[in-house]
């Protein structure tokens, strides 16, 4: 938090996106033909979904969807941002969510990107790094989502259900963070 006040900016005005994988109980998955609609992906490991994942500057989540496990993380970029929420100045993410088409939707809107670029990018472009540090606050803030256990592992079939439940974590954290 300290970086933030150093840079003073408002913690809207800084943002974070990125995703994380949890495992889906065999059970959950129900029968076959609705399973991608409901955000369930098939790997060797059995059924996952990804969450993605928007945070403001103090870590706490602005925006959450699921996709299917697979689904790559640039694709989940416009399920995050196409909302209502306060643009931000400054838009930290990782190396999943570099591409050609999330770069110019964020000259688009002004939004200062901080993406490390993938290895194959053929024209290079600079990071600052010490503005991507501040990245790890959406780890953490996956971190204390996943503490709570439906959210680490998803038993619910539907869609709506699981995010529900992402939605109430996300208001504790909100409520913890505002009454200290």
């Amino acid at each position: 938090m300290d970086a933030l006040n150093e840079t003073g900016l408002a913690p809207d005005a800084l943002q974070m996106i990125d995703s994380t994988v949890v495992r889906a109980h065999h059970q959950a998955t129900g029968r076959k033909k609705g399973t991608p609609r409901q955000g369930f992906g098939r790997s060797k490991g059995g059924f996952t979904t990804k969450i993605h994942l928007r945070v403001n500057g103090a870590g706490l989540p602005m925006r959450s969807d699921i996709t299917p496990g697979q689904t790559s993380d640039y694709l989940g970029f416009e399920l995050v941002m196409s909302d209502y929420l306060p643009e931000p100045a400054v838009l930290l993410a990782d190396r999943g969510y570099d591409s050609d088409d999330v770069r110019k939707t964020m000259a688009a809107r002004i939004v200062v990107p901080v993406t490390p670029m993938r290895k194959t990018r053929k024209l290079r472009i600079a990071v600052d790094r010490k503005l991507y540090r501040l990245c790890n606050l959406v780890a953490r803030c996956f971190n204390k989502l996943k503490n709570a256990r439906r959210v680490a592992t998803r038993y619910n079939k539907t869609a709506e259900s699981f995010l529900g439940f992402i939605d109430i974590t996300s208001i504790r954290l909100w409520l913890r963070h505002l009454s200290t």
